[in-house]
This record gives structure tokens, sequence and C-alpha cells, in this order.
């Protein structure tokens, strides 16, 4: 997954340039009703627009920590879906044995059952990541024009090729075909896994405490699944968000009123010092009330673009990368040729704080 990692302000401006002239271009048309038409009745007073802003402060405040909240769990759902991996990996390479075998078998055909686990392994981790990424209803975040240009700089593996392929690179043809048929096919994978090593207990392959033992690290994938199900399958309370929202709009559109007045009563105090200044000093709200709306609602939009840290945005959990790394750890541990384990998907770390 093409990822910038940190941005600058420049990035933030230009993600937001469009809100930010809007909020000048209505400050402007206020001063211009207000000095030049003599608009003055436009005014309000400021302690309500204030009230109003602490409000916001306190609405935005919280949604963006509920937001970061949700993106730092999945990043820690998927931290121990990494560490699980790894250790299903560590114990089919030395569980799966003939130390028990009833009959007869080769060091080859243990090999090809260990690979077979292994890589239905990562079957479940590819069925996993694209459960994630299937849009949802309430993820919109796509559809704004700047987040579409953002989009370009990122490479999303699961929008450009089907599960189908993926699935039959680890996968038997009858495997594939019957998760496929599966609502949740990730569940599908891990029940095939259960039935596998069952079946390898019963040829001798696998003692009965490394049985067990492989039982509950399928526990812990089924319990990691269902942690990252639930962030994507439940969104941030909407009567949260949809507050925050209008009511970022609403002090946006109140805040002019309340602080072009104010400007022209200091630039009224001026004039007999300094009279060109203070004659056009009203003319300084426009930046002032720019840079006010354009904070606020930078602070909105930052947590409604953190609510689904799945959507497929910029600022989301690398679900991507963090499974092809898993890959090729466990494939080089089946002592894989390099050129047959694929690349990790690029990334870009070219923006600067």
């Amino acid at each position: 997954m093409l990822t910038k990692k940190r941005y600058t302000v420049k990035d933030i401006a230009l993600w937001s340039r469009w809100e930010t002239l809007v909020y000048l271009l209505y400050a402007t048309i206020i001063v211009i009703c207000y000095e030049v038409l003599g608009f003055t009745f436009l005014t309000v007073p400021w302690t309500p627009v204030a009230l109003i802003g602490t409000a916001v402060a306190f609405m935005v405040g919280f949604q963006n920590n509920s937001a970061y909240g949700r993106i730092w769990e999945a990043r820690k759902i998927w931290g121990a879906i990494v560490n699980t991996s790894r250790t299903w990996g560590m114990k089919v390479q030395d569980m799966v044995t003939a130390e028990h075998i009833i009959g007869e078998t080769t060091d080859v055909e243990i090999k090809a059952q260990k690979r077979i686990l292994v890589y239905r392994h990562i079957a479940w981790l590819t069925a996993l990541r694209y459960a994630m990424r299937m849009r949802k209803s309430w993820e919109a975040q796509h559809k704004a024009r700047t987040n579409r240009e953002w989009s370009k700089l990122i490479h999303i593996p699961e929008k450009v090729s089907d599960l189908e392929d993926n699935l039959i690179a680890y996968l038997s043809k009858d495997e594939t075909q019957y998760v496929l048929s599966k609502n949740n096919k990730q569940t599908a994978i891990l029940y095939l896994q259960s039935k596998h090593i069952r079946s390898l207990k019963e040829q001798g392959l696998i003692w009965e405490f490394a049985f067990l033992e492989l039982e509950n690290v399928l526990e812990e994938l089924f319990t990691h699944q269902g942690k990252s199900e639930r962030i994507k399958n439940f969104p941030y309370p909407r009567q949260y968000a949809s507050l925050a929202f209008y009511l970022t709009r609403v002090f946006a559109i109140l805040l002019p009123f309340g602080i072009i007045p104010e400007f022209a009563d200091i630039g009224k105090t001026m004039v007999d010092d300094f009279f060109y200044i203070g004659q056009n000093f009203i003319w300084l709200g426009i930046p002032f009330c720019g840079i006010v709306s354009w904070a606020f609602h930078i602070m909105e939009r930052m947590a409604r673009v953190g609510e689904n840290p799945f959507e497929g945005t910029v600022n989301d959990v690398p679900i991507s990368t963090i499974s092809r790394g898993i890959e090729i750890d466990l494939r080089q541990m089946l002592d894989e040729n390099d050129d047959e384990i694929p690349k990790q998907f690029p990334e870009s770390h070219h923006a600067q704080m």
C-alpha cells in the first residue's frame, strides 16, 4: 500500500484548499456588505459566537479522540495478527512431525503438509484484508474531491485484483470454491485449518498436545478477526459525527458576523494615530476568519477521515502491507527461494515534517 507517512502543512492546506477558499470568499462578502454597502446591522454579539465555538471545540475534540482510538485499536489488532501469525508458522514447523506417525511417510510429504497449513493461513490473511476493504454504506470519504486526488497517491491491492485470483495461489481448487461459496470467507478458511489439523492428528503427524496448541492459535486468530470485523461493521455513532459537522458549519457561518464588527471597532481606535491602517483594518478580518474557520474545519474533517480505519484512505491502517510482510516472513521460514516470494507493496516516505 503506497502511503505518505508524514505530512507537511502544505499538504494539509492543499487537502483542504477548496473549503478554505469558500471561507475566505464568505468572509470577503460579509466585509463588503458591512464596509462598502454600509450594512452595519450585520453583527452578532461576540459572546454567543464564542460559546458556540467552545461547544464545537469540545465536540470536535471528542470526535478526534474517538476516531484516533478506532485507528489505534485497529493497528493493535493487526499487530497482534502479526505476532499470532508468526506463532502459527513456528508451531506448524515444529509440531508437524513423523514422531507419532501411523504408517509410513517421507520428509517431502511432511514438508508438503506444513506448506499447506502455512499457505492456507496466508489465504486467511488475504480473505480478511479483502473483507476489511469492502465498502460500507457509511464509508463516504472517498467521494470528496480532494480525497479522490489523494487516492491517486496510494496503491490498494484489493481494488485492482479479485479475491478469487489471490486465493488460487494459496488454496486448492476445491478449497477455493468452498471458501468463495461462503459469506464469511475468512471464517471458512479457519474451519478448513481446524479440519486439516484434526486429520493430521488422526494420521499421527500431530500428537494430542500439539493439536490442542494449534487449535488455541486458531482460537486467537478468530479473536483477532472478530475484533477487526467489529471496527469494520460498527460505524462511529452518527449522532456525534453529524452534530460536530453541523455545529462546525454553524460556527463558520456566524464567525464573520462576530469578528468583522470587532475589527471595525479596532480600526476606528487606530484612525487618529495610524489613519491608513485604521481605515482598512477591517479587511484583516478576512484572513483571520479564514484561519479560524479552517482550524475548526480541518480538525472536524480529520476526525471524519479517521472514523473508518479500513476504508482505503491515506491515513488508514496499512493492512495490505502488514499482510504481505507476514507472507514474506512465513514463506522465508519455509526456505522458499527469494524469487518465488512476492515483494512488499511499494511505500512512499517523501513527505517530511
